[in-house]
């Protein structure tokens, strides 16, 4: 794992340049996870590292975490599902499956979410840079910004009825980013 660089947001083709730079760890795809606490922009960053990764002829595909969650109490214990599905699949070099989390109907879903064993599959979602993803993925990333800013980004985003969940969500994670201690052991800290 590389030193921790402090980086700002105008980096997202350094990031994809850094990515490129490196051989798989398994099979031909390369694993990059995208963390940060809820509001930290990890879904638009993954998307603007979408596209420098594509500008440089690399093919991409995405997985959402929040997809692979059963609901608000799943925010943590999805791991398993992700590594069964769609990690280990492509290390060996094959597609993952999942179905995904339907937030409005309360249920996983019946039609199959393929993930592609691409150049590079962005994993983007809270808690991705975890101790065991670390083990696994070709570099990770964790998004830092004020919590004043993130709140303000969820306000925005996420309807009236979630903000009880959220404030619970909230605590969650920042208890688990200080028992990981994530943002000091990831390859790249991105802050605002």
């Amino acid at each position: 794992m590389s030193d921790v660089r402090r980086l700002d947001r105008r980096t997202a083709a350094e990031v994809a340049d850094e990515i490129l730079a490196k051989e798989p760890r398994s099979g031909r795809t390369r694993i990059v996870a995208i963390d940060g606490q809820s509001g930290a922009g990890k879904t638009t960053f993954a998307g603007e590292l979408g596209t420098a990764l594509l500008e440089r002829g690399a093919s991409v595909d995405l997985v959402h975490t929040d997809d692979l969650l059963d609901g608000w109490d799943d925010q943590f214990t999805f791991w398993e599902r992700l590594e069964r599905e769609v990690l280990r699949p492509l290390g060996r070099g094959e597609a993952g499956r999942y179905h995904r989390y339907d937030w409005i109907d309360e249920r996983f879903v019946d039609e199959v979410t393929v993930v592609h064993p691409v150049d590079v599959v962005l994993v983007e979602g809270v808690s991705t840079g975890r101790a065991a993803m670390r083990q696994l993925a070709d570099l990770t990333v964790f998004l830092g910004v004020p919590d004043d800013l993130a709140w303000e980004r969820l306000r925005a985003r996420d309807p009236a009825e979630a903000m009880p969940f959220l404030r619970v969500w909230k605590a969650r994670e920042a208890g688990h980013f200080a028992a990981d201690r994530t943002a000091d052991l990831v390859d790249v800290l991105i802050t605002i």
